[in-house]
């Protein structure tokens, strides 16, 4: 039903830019030439903190791997990343959204892209990832992390692996899913194997290189890209 003060017309021009929106999401991740993470957290984190100086690290090693980062490419976490993968000769790469009370994409970005809508960039880091690092963060942070494990856990996506980086942070979660969620019922213990928690940098990326290989040799002529339907 049209709301009653937007007209056909209207509905189909708002239409046809978010159709545009993805299609010009998904040139930018064909553009990639390697495979890539998506890096997520706080953009409220500055240089010196603990999540902001490992997600620099991450980065680093990242690109030092070959491999390309992909941010929200705001402040915080996703400027730390970005940074990290640019000073390391990588491919930086910032899908932003346009808000009116943060900034737009971060000096450390190569390849950028900014969105008006969330779910179109939503998709773009879930296509272009064959895995994401998850740092200390708010709403959003939660929303990105959720919604990664609901596409792994129904198929919707290939099982890449889904890294939470800081154990002190994100324990309390992990404390109400074995405590809570699981007794209830409403989700399974396989689902608990969808995270790994770990305070290690070089683990991390690790984690992520390892299960890249083992997928390709699993399905070597099966497109290795995480591709959400």
């Amino acid at each position: 039903m049209l709301r009653a003060h937007e007209t056909a017309a209207e509905l189909r021009a708002h239409t046809e830019t978010i159709a545009h929106e993805f299609f010009v999401g998904f040139e930018a991740v064909d553009r990639l030439d390697r495979p890539a993470v998506s890096i997520f957290g706080s953009a409220r984190v500055r240089e010196g903190s603990f999540a902001y100086d490992e997600a620099r690290e991450c980065g680093r090693l990242f690109a030092q791997a070959g491999w390309a980062v992909v941010t929200g490419g705001g402040p915080g976490v996703m400027e730390a990343a970005n940074r990290g993968c640019r000073e390391a000769g990588g491919l930086s790469v910032g899908f932003n959204i346009e808000l009116p009370h943060e900034q737009g994409l971060n000096p450390y970005v190569e390849l950028g892209l900014t969105f008006h809508h969330f779910y179109a960039r939503k998709t773009m880091f879930v296509k272009a990832a064959e895995g994401f690092v998850v740092f200390p963060g708010g709403f959003g942070t939660a929303d990105e992390l959720f919604e990664s494990l609901t596409l792994i856990q129904t198929g919707k996506v290939l099982h890449f692996p889904v890294i939470l980086f800081g154990s002190s942070y994100w324990s309390p979660l992990l404390d109400w899913i074995r405590d809570s969620a699981l007794p209830e019922g409403t989700v399974s213990a396989d689902d608990l194997d969808l995270l790994t928690v770990t305070d290690d940098t070089e683990f991390a990326v690790r984690c992520v290189l390892e299960r890249y290989e083992e997928r390709g040799l699993e399905s070597p002529h099966e497109p290795r890209k995480a591709d959400a339907q």
